[in-house]
């Protein structure tokens, strides 16, 4: 075949951040395979990895900026800048050239920042692009436009995470690489579809289940990692903490703990103690009075006693940290690891299971309102992306720059930022498809896909990947038009290429990436490095010292708050149902890109609700709709299932005219504000 050739790069999709090897032929990808070699993939790749290509030359891709008639007409003067270059599209909107769409931007955002200040600017997203161009996106808004609001999609999955443990033990990235599943002896996956999200980490955890039946999984429904496990724990909504709380009972009421340990490694252990052990939450017998989940008052201490005396990982997803006490769950979660020692060796450790390809590389560059890059304190800290939707609200914030993160279809209370949109002066959008987002946008910007440019990406346990084109593109990088908006802004950024932004990086956030030069990620393309990265990578983090002020690990207990399903099932009123959302395998996300192949929208191509068998009187029909006070969605198809519990509902929320966030509200993480995605009670409308 003519310019046949084979290229390694990383896949686009989540944070397991898979090597991949693909075949090209005449600028065109014909087949991706996992790498035979490569140390992630261990030659696997799930469906949207092997088969979700497609989207490269889809015929919907961004190929050419547009701007929006109806801003035009309300900016004639940057109308008359421009009007040569700009070419009849359709009734909305404008064809136009890189130049003039920059050109417009930087002349809209100079006018902004002038009449409004610097604070009326905001930038929001960058987890699915390169750590280069994420990394520039922060610095161009923090110090051309003079904004402290930064941030990225982060704030709707692992926010919590970073949070939690980031105040028990200094450092808010997983703790060990995923190989080191095949050296622990119990394993806890809590609140982590992983067979459907994180597929090429639970083949790992699958192998290790099937040998040696030693695995606890946590869940509100059954999923596929039931089937493989010793210990099936099904809960109720919102019981994360209370759960959580149990295991450390038992483990200090039975003297479980490692003593030397905690001496030589922790502080504030006897605080803790003494508080967990007067919570009449934390013991688990109180489970005996929660119908329906009586058997877990058993179960419970099994899994502590096991996690205890067994060198253990805890893996953890969304159904942690996207609740109101998201980030005391995950300090619960390390303080079994403090208490255990069940961290900083091998075969131990925790292991948060991140979600977009780049969003562990996101937060390490800096996109977050109060971390500069390397998680240094910004000079000032800007303000987290649902306040942002309050600015704008109120009228105080006027434009936003988005990078690859669709505001209006992942975020919750969507009928809420749909109008908070609309009180924007200006909002740019840097895109590879029209997504929903991208409609509302004044300047829409076509861009790279990671499967046509060179950049590191950064997975779910620090492992930077560097990545090159499998074909040719002449779209711009994210970080070209940024370059692009500050020099038109007066602003000096002469970056020639992709490296010359990476060394950079190197040097502003040298406690991680000094010695991760291109030069080495080429050299160990297969196997990657796990950062902090000088002369030698880091595998295995806190083997000596935690990395907080004095090297120890910190215990935070906060109490369960009774609420929602079990404080209703206490009081024996639980009525109506409640919902849970999640993904499944074959879509990603806001599926912006599967949905763009074929072989991946045949398996899933609506958003399906999952409903118990034995509640089939309250769904007459075969399609409902479901409703709360802050929304409602369109007809969904019903499925009966055995897999969720009577009362209890589960949908994905991958399709954008599904409208699913729009039944959650402003309910969220109290410290760091993620959104509770994972329950909500439901009113059912059959149609």
């Amino acid at each position: 075949m003519e310019n046949s050739k084979t290229i390694d790069s990383v896949c686009t999709y989540c944070g397991v951040g898979c090597d991949i090897v693909a075949n090209v032929s005449d600028n065109k990808i014909l087949k991706i395979s996992a790498h035979p070699d490569g140390v992630v993939s261990q030659g696997k790749l799930c469906v949207k990895g092997k088969y979700g290509f497609d989207f490269v030359d889809s015929k919907n891709r961004l190929q050419t900026p547009r701007i929006k008639r109806s801003f035009l007409d309300k900016n004639p003067t940057i109308k008359t800048q421009i009007q040569s270059s700009l070419v009849e599209y359709d009734d909305i909107w404008y064809e136009t050239t890189l130049d003039s769409a920059t050109t417009a931007a930087a002349m809209k955002l100079q006018e902004i920042k002038n009449k409004y200040g610097r604070k009326s600017i905001a930038s929001i997203g960058g987890a699915r692009t390169s750590c280069e161009s994420v990394y520039l996106f922060q610095k161009f808004t923090r110090y051309t436009l003079q904004s402290p609001h930064v941030d990225n999609c982060a704030r709707v999955c692992h926010s919590p995470s970073l949070k939690g443990m980031r105040t028990t033990i200094g450092e808010g990235a997983a703790t060990n690489p995923y190989n080191d599943i095949y050296n622990c002896e119990f394993m806890i996956v809590f609140g982590s579809n992983t067979t459907e999200a994180h597929p090429i980490i639970a083949n790992r955890i699958v192998d290790m289940a099937q040998k040696h039946d030693n695995l606890a999984v946590f869940d509100v429904r059954e999923i596929k990692l039931h089937k493989l496990a010793k210990y099936k724990a099904i809960m109720p909504y919102e019981a994360n903490l209370l759960v959580l709380n149990m295991l450390a009972f038992v483990i200090i009421s039975e003297e479980l703990y490692d003593e030397n340990f905690i001496a030589d490694r922790t502080k504030g252990f006897g605080e803790f103690r003494d508080k967990i052990l007067n919570d009449p939450f934390a013991n688990p017998k109180y489970f005996e009075q929660i119908q329906g989940y009586e058997y877990l008052s058993k179960m419970i201490p099994k899994v502590a006693r096991e996690y205890a005396l067994k060198k253990s990982m805890i893996f953890w997803g969304l159904g942690i940290t996207e609740h109101t006490d998201g980030s005391y769950a995950v300090m619960a979660i390390t303080h079994l690891a403090l208490m255990t020692g069940n961290i900083g060796k091998s075969g131990a450790g925790l292991m948060p299971l991140r979600g977009q390809n780049n969003v562990q590389g996101a937060c390490d560059m800096g996109m977050l309102p109060y971390f500069a890059p390397d998680y240094q304190t910004p000079k000032e800290i800007g303000l987290m992306t649902p306040q942002l939707v309050d600015e704008m609200l109120e009228g105080r914030l006027k434009a936003v720059i988005n990078i690859g993160e669709d505001l209006t279809h992942i975020h919750t209370n969507i009928n809420k930022i749909d109008k908070a949109i609309t009180n924007l002066e200006f909002l740019m959008v840097q895109e590879l498809f029209m997504t929903d987002i991208a409609t509302k946008a004044d300047i829409v910007i076509g861009v790279k896909s990671a499967y046509e440019k060179t950049g590191v990406y950064i997975n779910a346990m620090r492992r930077l990947h560097l990545s090159q084109p499998l074909v040719e593109s002449s779209l711009p990088d994210d970080w070209e038009v940024i370059q692009l908006l500050d020099n038109k802004l007066g602003g000096s950024y002469n970056y020639e290429s992709s490296e010359a932004v990476w060394n950079e990086v190197r040097e502003v956030a040298y406690r991680r990436f000094s010695g991760a030069s291109y030069v080495r990620l080429q050299k160990h393309r297969k196997r990657g490095l796990q950062w902090p990265v000088h002369t030698e990578d880091t595998p295995i983090l806190h083997q000596l010292d935690f990395r907080t002020d004095d090297g120890l690990g910190e215990f935070h207990y906060h109490r369960y708050n009774l609420r929602g399903m079990v404080k209703e099932i206490v009081d024996k009123n639980l009525t109506g149902y409640y919902l849970t959302t999640g993904r499944t395998i074959a879509m990603y996300n806001n599926s912006a890109q599967t949905r763009e192949t074929l072989s991946l929208v045949d398996r899933y191509d609506e958003d399906v609700l999952l409903v118990n068998e034995n509640d089939r009187e309250d769904f007459t029909s075969q399609r409902v709709i479901l409703r709360t006070k802050h929304g409602e969605t369109k007809p969904l198809k019903i499925r009966f299932t055995d897999k969720v519990a009577p009362k209890t509902l589960f949908v994905t929320f991958h399709y954008a005219e599904s409208r699913v966030n729009s039944l959650f509200g402003d309910e969220c993480d109290e410290l760091i504000l993620t959104a509770a995605f994972k329950s909500v009670k439901v009113e059912i409308v059959n149609t």
